[in-house]
């Protein structure tokens, strides 16, 4: 572990069924394409209906964006590769860094599921971000309706630490959040983080 409390080191980190690689401005154009999947708007509550269409970006607009990422020491996006065939299946970030206390959100939207692609990034997140970058925590919040995806972060290591009741409105109804996390002292070094 090393004294770093920010994002600056972007390594690309490798597992056994996908890729993380720092996002570059160029990749906006294939996660646009990945974001417009309906299932992904829903799932990270980034709209309030299931029959709603996903948030639309300008091209220019999110090559800013990614761009702005790719050198940003407060957040460290990587675009999810599958190995096997090397093609953008989605987004893992850790966000929202508090220096000072040692801690960040992450998130992860994949357009491929239910293959063990969840799992194995958000694990390789972990290391990086307990074993580079020297953090104590990380939490996340996951929507009621994404058992999946709770599942995928219990495997991981996180653990349920409480629920916001009623934090998203879907479909005219009300929906929790739950807040999980995972600390230092929870885990045990898994791998070479580069």
């Amino acid at each position: 572990m090393t004294d770093q409390l920010d994002f600056s080191h972007k390594p690309t980190l490798h597992g056994d069924l996908v890729d993380l690689r720092p996002v570059r401005a160029g990749d906006a154009l294939i996660l646009n394409v990945e974001l417009d999947d309906p299932e992904v708007a829903v799932l990270t509550g980034s709209v309030n209906s299931r029959t709603a269409p996903a948030p639309a970006y300008e091209a220019d607009e999110l090559e800013r964006i990614y761009q702005a990422w790719s050198t940003a020491r407060d957040r460290m996006v990587w675009v999810v590769l599958e190995r096997s065939t090397c093609r953008i299946i989605g987004e893992a970030v850790l966000n929202d860094l508090d220096s000072a206390n040692r801690w960040c959100n992450y998130r992860i939207w994949l357009a491929a599921r239910g293959r063990g692609y969840g799992t194995e990034a958000t694990r390789l997140v972990l290391d990086y971000a307990f074993e580079v970058v020297g953090l104590n925590r990380v939490e996340l919040e996951v929507f009621d309706f994404n058992p999946r995806a709770r599942r995928v972060y219990e495997k991981a290591g996180f653990r349920h630490e409480g629920t916001r009741r009623q934090a998203l409105l879907m479909d005219g109804e009300w929906v929790d959040a739950h807040v999980m996390s995972v600390i230092a002292a929870d885990r045990k070094p898994r791998r070479q983080v580069p």
